[in-house]
């Protein structure tokens, strides 16, 4: 029997209730193994978000490299991106996968 993975590219919420944390906590409550890229951290809360730091385009590729050299990715889940120029670089990073891709944009916070 073989592992199904699955890989989580957006931004990271400090709440724990978006973003990465609630991607990785969704696939693991199914049984499949979550890998991640951070486009974006962000100092939030239930209460609102107050800071958001980008991470760098050279680093956003970087780890979808480093991730789908080594895992069988089964999907991939894309969720905040923050910028047209971080859409280009996972685009062109993610050329050649072969499989699913989600789509899951975020324009807001619920908290604001």
């Amino acid at each position: 029997m073989s592992i199904v993975s699955a890989l989580t590219i957006a931004g990271s919420d400090s709440g724990g209730g978006a973003g990465i944390q609630a991607d990785l906590k969704t696939f693991s409550s199914r049984g499949v193994y979550g890998a991640s890229v951070i486009t974006a951290l962000t100092a939030q809360n239930t209460q609102g978000v107050t800071m958001i730091e980008a991470v760098s385009l050279d680093m956003i590729m970087a780890q979808i490299k480093a991730v789908l050299d080594d895992i069988d990715i089964s999907a991939i889940k894309i969720g905040m991106l923050g910028s047209a120029d971080v859409i280009k670089t996972v685009a062109r990073a993610l050329t050649h996968y072969q499989g699913p891709i989600i789509l899951d944009p975020v324009m807001v916070a619920k908290s604001g």
